[in-house]
């Protein structure tokens, strides 16, 4: 295949775009006590991690892709990696039905010219889904590592959303309705004495419940990191991207669910 014929068979592939069938992960491993080897595992997929700039480039400029495998989840665990609590893998909205997602910790380079020759099933339909998927991988790799104190101190409150989230109950349909929960230390992280403030955002886009005691549940979450150690004061708020302002939300970081990232893991 020509490098013209492989630029005309990727012109059309973007970030978050998948083949689909049998395929196979390949990664460098150590078979045996005489050396290293290479392992190929069976995977249902890939998904395209690369920028769609960059797929749709020359491949004499750039010759390589980077993709990920595609792995079946619960349906549980499909929507908390939809909303982000979960950033080992990332929300692919076109395979959402059939329970597959991107397994982000392993990645694996490919020659465009293998690509070129794969079926393509778009990953997204629109430009907000397109952007969630590009900020699912960058928060993979750019994800703030909690000083181990916070992390035990999370601990529960992380535990309690993983058990209730998506449940038929007021709050599994609540922590369903919201986008993300964010945390903001001051003055901050190093500090001897530090204030704790947790922002659980409601995803505007989400269906309204009506009835949904808010107040009750802040409270309920919040007795779940109660304040302790250094962490002096904790308060926290339901709230929205619209009454959070661009500093408040910059200077904040996301709790998620796979584990928060302390220095010692």
């Amino acid at each position: 295949m020509t490098d013209a014929e492989v630029d005309h068979a990727l012109e059309e592939w973007r970030q978050g775009d998948c083949t689909l069938g049998e395929h196979w992960f390949v990664q460098r491993t150590i078979a045996d006590a005489d050396g290293i080897d290479l392992r190929e595992t069976p995977v249902s997929g890939f998904v395209v991690l690369t920028q769609t700039c960059d797929v749709i480039r020359s491949s004499i400029d750039r010759p390589e892709l980077e993709v990920s495998p595609l792995v079946t989840v619960t349906a549980e665990h499909l929507r908390e990696i939809e909303k982000g609590y979960r950033p080992r893998h990332a929300h692919v909205p076109a395979l959402a039905p059939s329970g597959l997602v991107a397994d982000l910790d392993r990645v694996m380079t490919i020659d465009k010219r293998v690509a070129a020759a794969w079926p393509r099933t778009a990953g997204w339909t629109t430009d907000s889904e397109a952007r969630a998927f590009a900020m699912a991988i960058g928060r993979k790799r750019t994800r703030f590592a909690f000083p181990d104190d916070f992390v035990t101190h999370a601990k529960k409150l992380q535990a309690r959303i993983a058990d209730k989230h998506g449940r038929a109950s007021p709050e599994g349909r609540a922590l369903l309705a919201l986008r993300e929960i964010r945390v903001l230390a001051a003055p901050s992280w190093d500090s001897a004495n530090v204030s704790l403030m947790y922002w659980f955002i409601r995803d505007d886009d989400h269906q309204d419940f009506e009835g949904t005691d808010w107040a009750s549940l802040l409270e309920k979450w919040l007795a779940f990191v109660p304040a302790a150690g250094r962490f002096q004061i904790v308060d926290g708020q339901v709230t929205s991207l619209e009454r959070l302002t661009a500093a408040e939300y910059v200077q904040s970081d996301p709790l998620d669910l796979d584990h928060l990232s302390g220095p010692a893991r």
